[in-house]
């Protein structure tokens, strides 16, 4: 008997039409669920972004607001208010220092005076631009008045030319140079029989409301014969010096041995005159002097002038030092030292009247109101205002 294939025994499945119909129709209801719910989802999505976005909305808003708020506003006011106010400060203190410069070359200084009282006023009023404008035309009439103050300088008929130095004591002298003809005081001892010392009013270092004494009295303690005023200090009457009143910055020993700002590395760039028996000493820079107390005297100042007799300052941007006024100086040659006064001239002039003078060594001191100079108890120039400390010739 031939036997039929294993699968030819079973026969098709037979779905009556109506259950086809019934599969057919929940297949297709699923299908719809399906996008039903990705679309609930799409709609959920874009619902949140959209929330996101009205959020972020009222947010900007809201930050808006806040920079429109009273406080805001008066934040930012009160930001401008303060930078006029350090602006004008700034440019008021700046030039009342210039005006009291001045009032030690001139009485006659009233219109500048009440323009000074006109600028604090409107200052004061918070018109700031009214009392900007007005400093500014302070500061032109203060530079104006200091060059009709130096035009008008007038060497005296009696004083005898010459470029060479006393040999010993004082001497009032005109000076040729290539610039110009020049007025000096100029004082000269050997320093085989003088010693050149610092006295200072201060025992040590003083930061603020630091003792000051005038050069006279210095010298008079001291038994000097002769003295000049010291480096540059802060003094006591500029604004800008009242949170350090009479203080100075750089390295001094006096001549109790005593080392002044012997930790201010801020300062140590700047010259130096190291005078020890019959010589004296000049560095570029005091850091390259240690602390040795065998010498007579240290004195940090600036700008070095001269330099193996060779001019080494042409000026800088200090306005102070480019205006013409009377410039204090001490300097050698060989075992001679010298301190005097350059009338009528700039820092940079002063360096070319001491390289004709002959001087191998100078360095340049305080001057403007602090120019003193005295000789045998009599000041040549000055007295000036008291200093913490006074450069002095004494005898051996």
């Amino acid at each position: 008997m031939k036997l039929k294939p294993y699968f030819l025994h079973f026969k098709p499945l037979q779905i009556p039409l109506k259950y086809v119909s019934f599969f057919v129709a929940v297949i297709f209801l699923v299908s719809v669920i399906i996008n039903i719910s990705q679309k609930q989802e799409r709609d959920k999505v874009a619902q949140e972004l959209t929330e996101t976005k009205k959020s972020l909305g009222t947010h900007i808003k809201e930050l808006t607001a806040l920079k429109n708020e009273d406080q805001y506003v008066k934040n930012k006011a009160l930001e401008e208010t303060i930078k006029n106010i350090e602006d004008t400060y700034g440019e008021s203190v700046s030039i009342y220092e210039k005006l009291l410069d001045l009032k030690g070359k001139t009485k006659d200084t009233g219109e500048l005076d009440e323009l000074f009282a006109e600028s604090l006023t409107y200052l004061s009023e918070r018109n700031y631009a009214s009392g900007s404008a007005a400093l500014k035309s302070l500061n032109a009439k203060i530079l104006e008045k200091d060059q009709e103050i130096s035009s008008s300088f007038s060497i005296p008929a009696n004083v005898a030319q010459s470029n060479a130095p006393p040999g010993s004591g004082y001497q009032r002298q005109t000076v040729n140079t290539e610039i110009g003809t020049y007025l000096v005081d100029i004082i000269a001892a050997d320093l085989n029989s003088t010693r050149v010392i610092v006295d200072t009013a201060s025992d040590g270092d003083c930061r603020n409301d630091c003792p000051v004494s005038s050069l006279a009295d210095f010298a008079g303690r001291s038994g000097a014969f002769a003295g000049i005023n010291g480096p540059y200090f802060c003094p006591a009457e500029y604004p800008s010096c009242s949170d350090k009143k009479n203080s100075f910055d750089t390295l001094l020993m006096n001549k109790n041995k005593v080392y002044f700002n012997s930790d201010n590395n801020v300062y140590s760039n700047v010259p130096a005159a190291i005078f020890s028996g019959n010589s004296g000493r000049f560095v570029g820079q005091s850091l390259e002097w240690g602390r040795d107390t065998g010498v007579d005297s240290v004195i940090a100042s600036q700008p070095l002038l001269l330099s193996g007799g060779n001019i080494v300052f042409g000026g800088d941007g200090e306005p102070k030092r480019g205006t013409k006024g009377a410039r204090s100086f001490i300097g050698t040659n060989g075992n001679m030292a010298y301190i005097g006064v350059v009338h009528n001239a700039t820092v940079a002039e002063a360096a070319y009247v001491l390289k004709a003078l002959g001087l191998q060594y100078a360095l340049n001191l305080d001057s403007g109101g602090s120019t003193a100079l005295i000789y045998n108890g009599s000041y040549l120039v000055g007295p000036g205002r008291n200093s913490p400390f006074g450069i002095l010739f004494v005898s051996k």
